[in-house]
């Protein structure tokens, strides 16, 4: 039995060949392409369950390029390759639609812990909501449609972006430690990895705030964790 079907983009023979071998021991279908334009072709052909997408790719469009047309029609777990892991490059990434990252070389147990982590997240069904609104001074997010408006203006959010505000919102007013939100939001194998957690917090911000460097939603507890502050009503 198929678990999923992956689709792994990188112009690397070697790397392609591993990543197929690591995913399909396991049960998972993988297909390939090993540039911009031929993956873009196999999205919309084998509508994949998750996209292992290279940075840097040859012949024209490159990983941040395809991820951002793969977002103009399609919601699939996108996950950069990247040979570097500087937080401006996790930034770019996100601003282009990616759910997460692995940095190169990477071994075969953190390839499957990673593919696994992902797919889990976008399959897990959320818990209901008693409420289906949050309003939130200028910030309302609405929970059923998945939608989040700031100063009346939709903001788009990649679905990664969404479980993060989410979180925070179903926990408005309290401090969530950095352990707390790495595990709801992107699993236990990450509750470690603070300096995600703050690359995707940063990016948040200047998506809702109206100056991000001066947050008045997002709010930070210096070695403890994130809070979505909102004002109280009578």
């Amino acid at each position: 039995m198929v678990e999923a079907t992956i689709l792994a983009v990188d112009d690397e023979p070697r790397l392609l060949r591993l990543v197929n071998e690591v995913l399909t021991a396991v049960g998972y279908r993988v297909v390939t392409a090993n540039n911009g334009e031929s993956a873009l072709e196999v999205v919309a052909l084998e509508q994949p369950d998750l996209i292992l997408l290279d940075i840097r790719l040859p012949h024209g469009i490159d990983g941040y390029q395809v991820c951002r047309r793969v977002r103009e029609f399609s919601d699939v777990p996108v996950i950069m390759l990247t040979a570097k892991a500087r937080e401006n490059d996790l930034l770019r990434g996100f601003d282009a639609g990616a759910d997460d990252y692995l940095t190169k070389p990477f071994s075969a147990k953190e390839l499957l812990a990673r593919v696994k982590a992902v797919l889990r997240r976008y399959r897990c069904p959320e818990e209901v909501r008693t409420t289906s609104e949050l309003t939130c001074g200028e910030l309302r997010i609405q929970f059923a449609q998945r939608r989040v408006f700031v100063r009346g203006k939709e903001v788009k959010l990649t679905p990664t972006e969404y479980r993060l505000l989410r979180v925070l919102a179903l926990n408005a007013n309290k401090v969530m430690l950095h352990r707390d939100l790495l595990t709801q939001v992107w699993g236990t194998e990450y509750r470690d990895d603070i300096d995600y957690l703050r690359a995707y917090v940063r990016y948040l911000r200047q998506k809702l705030e109206e100056d991000p460097h001066s947050p008045k939603y997002i709010l930070t507890t210096p070695g403890v964790g994130y809070m979505l502050a909102c004002p109280k009503t009578t």
